[in-house]
């Protein structure tokens, strides 16, 4: 049996670059996965990705900045498969304008995706989840929860709001016997890989740029059933570069 069998599964945001790996690698482990992506076009292709390669896979077209569309997945997700057992809360964006400048309309906009959205689709899953005596649910940050560059202002905010939530969501749905946890990416590559350089590479402690299957191969660990005693926990995938000082020479 595989390791997912006859699991459910929601990815939000998965119509591209991680969320679309993480759709793939469970399905490629047996589980029915739920693709929300708010592109129709980006998540089709997923679906379809899925299915050609024998997987169980629907979309649900779902921008998470929008309270009513989260409510609308929960509730299909209950209807085409009649459980949820794991959320990948993945979806999220970004503002790169100077604080001088950031209007709050967009800061708003970043906010209400990446930490309201996630949010509100954790209480929406939970609902589900302990309707069935558990799951699981992963939150995902970045390494700017911790660290910045100049004009990041929303989404390293909403991004340390993550990190804060999970441990807040982990102690309040443990009794429901929902597990939470956060992975902070630092740079995952979801272009072209080949063509980074070799200095994109030497710079990392683990000498390479991370690649989107780090990220769901951490997302199988964390959900696996077998690791219960991990919740409220916050893993760092980023090739060892917060770790590492850097000093002008």
């Amino acid at each position: 049996m595989k390791r997912f069998q006859n699991q459910v599964v929601i990815v939000t945001g998965a119509g591209k670059g991680i969320g679309r790996t993480v759709a793939l690698m469970y399905a490629e482990q047996g589980a029915s996965v739920v693709v929300a992506e708010r592109n129709e076009s980006d998540g089709q292709a997923t679906v379809q990705a899925i299915q050609s390669a024998g997987g169980q896979a629907a979309l649900v077209p779902t921008d998470v900045s929008r309270p009513d569309e989260i409510v609308h997945l929960m509730n299909e997700t209950k209807r085409l498969y009649g459980r949820l057992d794991i959320l990948i809360n993945n979806a999220g964006l970004g503002a790169w304008t100077s604080p001088y400048d950031l209007t709050l309309e967009d800061w708003d906009y970043v906010i209400h995706t990446n930490l309201r959205g996630t949010f509100l689709c954790s209480r929406e899953a939970a609902k589900l989840m302990r309707e069935n005596g558990g799951g699981a649910i992963i939150n995902m940050a970045s390494t700017r929860a911790h660290m910045s560059e100049p004009n990041s202002e929303a989404y390293a905010a909403s991004k340390g709001g993550i990190v804060s939530l999970t441990h807040a969501l982990a102690v309040s749905l443990g009794g429901d016997g929902i597990r939470v946890n956060v992975i902070s990416p630092g740079w995952i590559e979801t272009g072209d890989y080949d063509a980074l350089r070799e200095i994109d590479h030497d710079q990392h402690p683990a000498r390479r740029v991370g690649k989107p299957d780090d990220i769901g191969r951490a997302c199988l660990y964390l959900t696996d059933p077998a690791n219960d005693f991990v919740t409220g926990a916050e893993i760092v995938i980023d090739g060892g570069m917060t770790r590492k000082m850097i000093y002008v020479e």
